[in-house]
Formats: C-alpha cells, sequence, structure tokens
C-alpha cells in the first residue's frame, strides 16, 4: 500500500480523483491540501470536505487550506466548467468534518517527513502549493516516490489554444515543479480526455443508494452535460483528474516518454504553454546556442482507456483486489 497526498482545487473531476483516493485498496491517502483554482480556496476547501463525507473517508484525513491565488496572477476560476460551486451545484449538504488549522505547507511538509516510505503526490490542481513548499522546504524532495500531475499539454490547450488550465492558471509555480528534480509523470490532455464511462453506467451509478457511488454518477452526468459534444469523449462521462489517479495506481495503463518539458512564461496568448521536445535531431536552436536547458520529466502520450474505466468503476464498487492494479 503507497502513502498518498493530493493536492486539489476541487472542482468535478478533482471530487471523482478523491473518491477513487479513498476507496482504492492499494492507496492510503494521508492528506488533501487545497488551493485556488477550479473555485475560490474556501470553496474548494468545502467542497473538499463534502466529497470525503460522501466517499466514506476516514474521520483523520486532514483537509488544509493552501495558496489562495497563484505566484504572480489573480485567480481565475473554472465556474463555466465546474458550475458555481465548483461541484456541479448538486446542492450538496454541508460537510460533517471541519478542515485542520494547520497551512497547507506546514501539512505537506510533516506529512512527507514523517512517512516511513517515500509518498506519491498526486497535483490535480494549479501547482501553487508544491511549488511553494519545494522552494521553502527543499528537503521534502528525497521523500517523493514520484509526482502525478494533471496538466499541461504536448498538443493542444483549453484554457487558451495551446495552454492547459492548471499550468495557465499558474505558469511560474509549474516551471518550478517540473524543474525541481523530484519525478514527474505529466498526464495532460493528451490523454485526459480519452478515459470516460458511458452515459448508460452514469445514470445507473447516480441512482445508486451509495452515497459516494451516487455522487460519482451524478458528477458523470455533468461531465456529459459539459464536455459531451467533444469527439474525444463522445457523448461519455469525462474521469478526468480520475484518470490521472489511475495512472497513479495502476502505471501499465499509461504510455510515457521521457521528454524534455518547461513552460513558457512570457505575455501573451502562449503563456502557460508546456513546451514538449519532442524532435529526435537538433534544431537551429541548438546548433546556435540559443536553447535553454529543460529537465526531463515522464509525458503521458497513451492511454488504455478501457483497462482505467474498468479499474475506475471497479474502485467504486470495492471489487479491487487488495494487490492488484497498484504500483
Amino acid at each position: 500500500m503507497k502513502d498518498l497526498i493530493l493536492d486539489v482545487d476541487t472542482g468535478v473531476d478533482d471530487a471523482l480523483a478523491i473518491i477513487f483516493a479513498v476507496r482504492h485498496p492499494g492507496l492510503r491517502l494521508r492528506a488533501v491540501s487545497c488551493v485556488a483554482g477550479n473555485a475560490g480556496l474556501d470553496q474548494v476547501v468545502t467542497n473538499t470536505l463534502k466529497v470525503l463525507d460522501a466517499a466514506g473517508a476516514p474521520a483523520d484525513v486532514p483537509v488544509s487550506a493552501g495558496a489562495t491565488r497563484p505566484l504572480v496572477e489573480r485567480a481565475r476560476d473554472a465556474g463555466h466548467i465546474h458550475g458555481a460551486d465548483g461541484l456541479a451545484d448538486l446542492g450538496l449538504p454541508a460537510p460533517a468534518r471541519t478542515a485542520s488549522s494547520r497551512p497547507a505547507l506546514e501539512l505537506l511538509r510533516d506529512t512527507i517527513l514523517s512517512a516511513p516510505e517515500p509518498v506519491m503526490i498526486a497535483g490535480l490542481a494549479p501547482l501553487t502549493n508544491l511549488a511553494l513548499l519545494l522552494r521553502a522546504h527543499p528537503e521534502v524532495a528525497g521523500n517523493i516516490e514520484r509526482l502525478v500531475v494533471m496538466g499541461g499539454s504536448a498538443s493542444i490547450g483549453n484554457a487558451t489554444p495551446v495552454a492547459e488550465f492548471n499550468v495557465w492558471h499558474d505558469p511560474e509555480a509549474a516551471a518550478i515543479v517540473l524543474d525541481s528534480g523530484v519525478p514527474v509523470t505529466m498526464y495532460g490532455l493528451d490523454v485526459y480526455y480519452h478515459v470516460s464511462v458511458d452515459a448508460a453506467t452514469c445514470e445507473a451509478l447516480s441512482g445508486h443508494e451509495e452515497p459516494g457511488t451516487r455522487l460519482a454518477g451524478r458528477l458523470l452526468l455533468h461531465q456529459i452535460a459539459i464536455c459531451g459534444v467533444d469527439p474525444r469523449v463522445a457523448g461519455d462521462g469525462l474521469l478526468g483528474d480520475a484518470g490521472a489517479l489511475c495512472a497513479l495506481a495502476d502505471p501499465e495503463g499509461l504510455t510515457t516518454e521521457r521528454l524534455p518539458v518547461s513552460v513558457e512564461l512570457a505575455p501573451g496568448r502562449s503563456r502557460g504553454q508546456t513546451l514538449v521536445d519532442r524532435r529526435i535531431i537538433p534544431g537551429e536552436d541548438v546548433a546556435h546556442g540559443l536553447a535553454e536547458s529543460a529537465r526531463g520529466i515522464d509525458v503521458a502520450l497513451g492511454v488504455d482507456a478501457p483497462r482505467y474505466r474498468k479499474l475506475f468503476l471497479d474502485t467504486l464498487a470495492g471489487t479491487v483486489p487488495a494487490g492488484v492494479g497498484h504500483p
């Protein structure tokens, strides 16, 4: 069993990922840090607590508030995708649990350093918290086994034509994290839209008597309403961030390539683009000494979508045997 930390800006697909993290038998959720992104920070914290309640998470899983805005720019939410409250405006009941009073950086530092073995971290949000952590407490890097980042793209964007939302929201933070030397898997838009659940199954889940399963179904139906017109989704319920958790639990379903990746920080429409260098033969920028060095990370370029769909549904149903489908 692997110790897991989630860093989230809990919107619809973060919620699906949280449910998966709570239910997968090979993952032990140690802490959740929250950051402004899909919604404002206070709303993100409330959403996270609500989802943990519905998922039946242990009462002692700490949730802590982190950064209220990106390192440089103002916060810009994604309410047009996730709803005014970030959780599809489902009207979920107030949470029974409360957030920790400890700042997120303190919680992250202490949880990582106290873990008996290196931890896994899933960064499903703008990377502000993790950038601040690695700058303020670089010693934590030695006890991080791997960081799976839901962010970036080697092709097109969604926030802009070339930039994915989480990286676009705080490009400076993404640049710090990707260049930190921590082992990183970039689960970006190249695979993000390919893992989904068919509409009939989403409908069935939404009527389930168990609260976490029912919530997952309702969130997936929201994904159909918002993203179903995308031909990559083809009318199904997009797992989104939960796909990144499937990749963390079962990395054999992901095709990756170690490639140099940098983040575009200059103003303009390309700001926040992840520049993934897939060239085999060096270009003129290298020949003329104009290329800036970029650290190699594991970039997801292909995904076994049926495998991850089954893993998500089996985890939701509690039918994944211990020792199967996890690191």
